[in-house]
């Protein structure tokens, strides 16, 4: 079994982390609506009070913390000494991508009128993927989609009626996005056609299956490995699902039966950073193979 290092607790639902140059993360407290830094011992500094339901996150060219925020997609109830995601609650206006400039300590809305922004990645290109999840209403769910936004600010969406669109990545290449779909247990393959652009999907499916768990779990946020393989933070199962491109499946169990997201950092990109929900914990791991370098980093 994989050792975990506990980094800190006391978070307030952590999502979105990021890996930065000086050993610290960058992570969204999704119920406490603000962006905080991780220092390598614990300590724990408030960067800036974002829209309601900060989501992923990550750096983009400009060098700063661009946020998907949810609008508050999610109700919490907490259960046996865990915080537990529920359902949309009544009045919830939609989210956003917000961008945090931590030099000038100023935050902005980007991006704006979507229904609940959850992942984000950046291309080479200096363009941004991101999914938004969609909600539930009283009347059924509304559908999420996958969104490119180009790095002159251009919004397109380039797939619509996803289920539950969460997690997104990129192949090493970059010729593929990776989109984890929560309530069907699925990992998606869409293949880039030019930057910014799928291309034609195949047959009626929306992409590509990679794969389908088995049983009852749900898929929330992702990271990929240098080599390739897709990893995906699971629930109900909680830990890592770590899955190859040929559909074979490995799993580093996570104590939460909520664990939202990873990230890779360090010299080597061994170093993996687990957010954990329901416990409200950060965990750092020493990873078998290294994390996919991003794009941009900071």
């Amino acid at each position: 079994m994989m050792e975990l290092e506990l980094v800190a607790d006391g978070l307030d639902f952590p999502e979105g982390p990021v890996a930065m140059a000086d050993g610290s993360v960058i992570l969204t407290e999704i119920r406490g609506n603000r962006l905080t830094r991780v220092r390598p011992d614990g300590r724990k500094e408030g960067l800036a009070e974002t829209a309601t339901g900060p989501n992923g996150a990550a750096i983009g060219p400009d060098g700063a913390v661009w946020i998907a925020t949810n609008g508050g997609a999610f109700s919490y109830t907490e259960r046996d000494g865990l915080i537990i995601p529920g359902p949309t609650p009544p009045g919830h206006r939609g989210g956003s991508i917000q961008r945090y400039d931590p030099a000038a300590g100023r935050l902005e809305t980007v991006h704006d009128g979507l229904i609940a922004p959850n992942d984000l990645v950046f291309d080479a290109a200096g363009g941004l993927w991101f999914t938004d999840h969609g909600v539930e209403t009283g009347e059924g769910r509304r559908y999420g989609a996958l969104y490119y936004a180009s790095a002159d600010g251009t919004l397109s969406r380039q797939r619509h009626d996803l289920l539950g669109p969460n997690g997104v990545g990129l192949s090493p290449d970059g010729r593929i996005v990776y989109v984890a779909d929560t309530y069907l247990q699925r990992l998606w393959a869409f293949d880039v056609e030019s930057p910014g652009k799928l291309a034609p999907p195949p047959g009626f499916a929306p992409g590509r299956v990679v794969c389908n768990l088995a049983g009852f779990q749900l898929l929330d946020s992702l990271a990929v490995e240098a080599s390739g393989k897709v990893c995906v933070a699971t629930i109900v199962n909680g830990g890592i699902s770590i899955i190859d491109p040929d559909g074979s499946v490995e799993h580093v169990p996570v104590p939460d039966p909520v664990t939202t997201n990873i990230c890779f950092g360090g010299a080597d990109m061994r170093d993996a950073w687990i957010t954990a929900g329901a416990t409200g914990r950060l965990y750092k791991a020493r990873w078998p193979r290294p994390g996919l370098r991003l794009a941009f980093n900071a």
